[in-house]
């Protein structure tokens, strides 16, 4: 059996815990989690999900098998300096945005496998879709672990550090952008009269049925088309979207978190 230690307490970290105790076969012998500010939310992770606590996480660390890094990018370099010192090889995984594996690798001793990781807040709800890119020291027995994790949250893409890093926007970020689209939709329903219960079940069922259809048909402008029809209601407010570069800032917005991502790291 395995043991993990989860370095972080934050919502990422309980989605990934969840999950894991979640699965009707748990490959983690013990699951600890540490956090070295928060007493009161380490004993409430404790008692929802049975796992152990500590406030010492570089003290733990090599009695861990696996270590998941669930800190915010700039605590990194100083965990990392810290881990060097205490651990031997174990696997070492990150959900930190723009931490890469060779980041990761030119903190710790030569030979240590360490893989990155990009869940999104779907994970909270097993939905997540997760990018992820392994480092040069991770083998078939890692990947399995690997795996097992992001199983548990969702699905997964292995895709090369250059890629996770322009798709954090698309995975990791747009679920923002989305939720910025339905409330813009739950406002002008509201401004129509609705309440605004009723405004956000709307959007929410609108939007749920066009996720089944985009699942169903898997070409957004074939559906776009068929709702769209020339010279129709639908068309015109396709085209207002068209005039006011709606597609352009979308990849505005993509363009500006990739890069953020990136610049805050480096």
């Amino acid at each position: 059996m395995t043991s993990l230690l989860v370095i972080g307490a934050g919502r990422m970290a309980e989605a990934i815990i969840s999950g894991l105790v979640a699965k009707e076969k748990n490959r983690f012998s013990s699951i600890t989690v540490s956090n070295a500010s928060n007493m009161q939310r380490l004993d409430r992770l404790k008692r929802t999900y049975g796992v152990h606590v500590t406030q010492d996480a570089i003290g733990k660390a090599a009695s861990h098998d696996v270590i998941l890094l669930a800190a915010p990018p700039e605590a990194h370099d100083h965990l990392l300096e810290q881990l060097k010192e205490v651990i031997d090889h174990q696997l070492v995984l990150t959900v930190a945005a723009g931490v890469d594996p060779a980041y990761i690798e030119a903190r710790l001793s030569t030979g240590t496998p360490v893989a990155w990781i990009m869940p999104n807040t779907a994970a909270g709800i097993g939905q997540s879709m997760s990018t992820f890119t392994c480092g040069k020291y991770v083998d078939n027995h890692h990947r399995i672990i690997i795996d097992y994790i992001l199983s548990s949250i969702g699905e997964s893409e292995e895709l090369s550090a250059e890629k996770v890093h322009d798709l954090t926007a698309i995975t990791g970020s747009a679920p923002a952008f989305l939720y910025a689209f339905a409330l813009g939709l739950e406002e002008a329903a509201v401004n129509y009269g609705v309440n605004r219960k009723q405004a956000r079940m709307l959007v929410i069922q609108m939007l749920k049925g066009s996720v089944s259809m985009l699942e169903h048909n898997g070409d957004p402008q074939l559906l776009m088309d068929q709702v769209a029809s020339p010279g129709g209601s639908t068309a015109k407010g396709i085209e207002i979207l068209n005039e006011q570069g709606f597609a352009s800032i979308l990849k505005e917005a993509v363009r500006a978190t990739n890069n953020h991502a990136r610049t805050h790291n480096e």
